[in-house]
């Protein structure tokens, strides 16, 4: 058999497989079926006409390869197909050091995009900014890469370097940078007291023990004569579910959290319990559009449960939860199986969290530094320095004035 029949063969079989793997194949006989067998055909017909047609003889395993990548990302940003090549790799370096960049990243529009950064991180050093997209990894397009292929690339050992080339709006070419990995160390959980005995917390992540931070400043805020709350998850996209869940109950003493569900994937359902409940004064959630994950569970739960207000812009749109498939080809498929839900029937994933009351992120003006060191230069620290009239607390605390404290 000749070789290229042979791979024309190998394509073929593996496009079945994933679509047997995704749901989309229902292995019937029938007139009625989901139109599984029509899509491959016509998948069959086109890469026939690649194969006899192409200007030249066309790399069919790349080909198919490009495909599977494709079809993965068409189902959502975290769904990925690795390679045999690329799962080995994937596998070889989760055995390695968990520093990073310090930045949740998700894709937008094929690329990498930044949804927001870890102040104190290698990434906010070098003045990268939610928003910001990473248009290639040590050199390679991220549009190109899977998801878990960018964030595998993004970490390694600590003290390792990352080169990266960041497109940024108003920008008009990419800034290469060498970046630095470090192991995260997320700033705690901050609070202080503002005008008209309101205080405010502030959380720039949600990992593990940030309900109990969370708790403690909220206690500390109520004895220093707060009688309302703002709680800031602005730019808060990294951390646990579980954490999201937490801090919600903090706030909601009865009442559905969010649920979990998936296809084949049981509705669990998370309520909120009222012996984790540790304050009922009128409550404000800010978010913006790097507000992501877990926050957004938090955000979610207490407006449509009419605890309190949201105040902000609306948010990234992240939750869902994946498993590992292993291919016998020894690729590999990310493939989302379930989605967080708020508590009215919104996938946050797919429609992202709305505030009712809504006041669009102040523009970001900052500059990416011109060489390639990621530090900024003397006129950069100047305007990372500036401070912008914060419109969107200004409504955080003029909504709070209009609220009455709760029995």
């Amino acid at each position: 058999m000749p070789n290229r029949f042979k791979a024309l063969i190998l394509s073929v079989s593996l496009a079945v497989v994933l679509f047997m793997v995704a749901g989309g194949l229902v292995v019937r006989a029938s007139d009625n079926n989901d139109g599984a067998y029509r899509q491959l055909g016509v998948y069959s017909e086109v890469l026939t006409r690649i194969r006899s047609e192409y200007v030249e003889e066309p790399n069919i395993p790349k080909v198919t390869d490009g495909a599977l990548h494709g079809l993965l990302e068409s189902l959502d940003a975290n769904s990925s197909y690795l390679n045999p090549d690329q799962y080995k790799e994937f596998k070889d370096h989760k055995r390695e050091g968990k520093a990073d960049i310090g930045a949740a990243i998700s894709k937008r529009f094929g690329y990498a995009a930044i949804i927001a950064v870890v102040p104190g991180g290698p990434a906010d050093k070098a003045g990268i900014e939610g928003s910001d997209i990473i248009e290639s990894v040590e050199n390679r397009s991220t549009r190109d890469m899977s998801l878990a292929e960018i964030r595998d690339k993004l970490s390694g050992t600590p003290g390792s370097n990352v080169s990266l080339s960041i497109v940024r709006a108003r920008r008009a070419e990419p800034q290469k940078m060498t970046l630095t990995r470090e192991v995260a160390a997320y700033p705690p959980v901050s609070d202080k007291m503002l005008e008209d005995e309101i205080g405010y917390i502030k959380a720039d992540v949600l990992n593990k023990g940030k309900a109990q931070e969370i708790a403690n400043r909220a206690k500390a805020l109520q004895r220093q004569g707060a009688k309302k709350l703002i709680l800031d998850l602005r730019d808060c996209a990294d951390g646990d579910e579980a954490e999201g869940m937490a801090v919600a109950n903090l706030f909601l003493n009865h009442g559905t959290i969010a649920y979990l569900q998936g296809q084949k994937y049981p509705r669990q359902t998370f309520n909120a319990d009222p012996s984790r409940a540790v304050t009922n004064l009128p409550l404000v959630i800010m978010v913006n559009r790097g507000t992501a994950g877990p926050a957004e569970i938090v955000a979610g739960a207490i407006m449509e449960n009419g605890r309190g207000d949201l105040v902000g812009d609306k948010t990234f749109g992240v939750g869902s939860v994946q498993k590992l498939i292993e291919i016998p080809d020894g690729s590999a498929l990310i493939l989302s199986i379930a989605k967080y839900y708020t508590p009215s029937g919104k996938a946050i994933q797919d429609t992202a969290i709305t505030p009712n009351v809504l006041v669009a992120d102040a523009d970001q003006d900052t500059v990416l530094p011109d060489d390639d060191s990621g530090t900024p230069s003397t006129d950069q620290e100047r305007k990372l320095e500036k401070q912008h009239e914060d419109d969107q607390l200004h409504k955080a605390i003029d909504v709070l004035k209009t609220r009455q404290a709760k029995s």
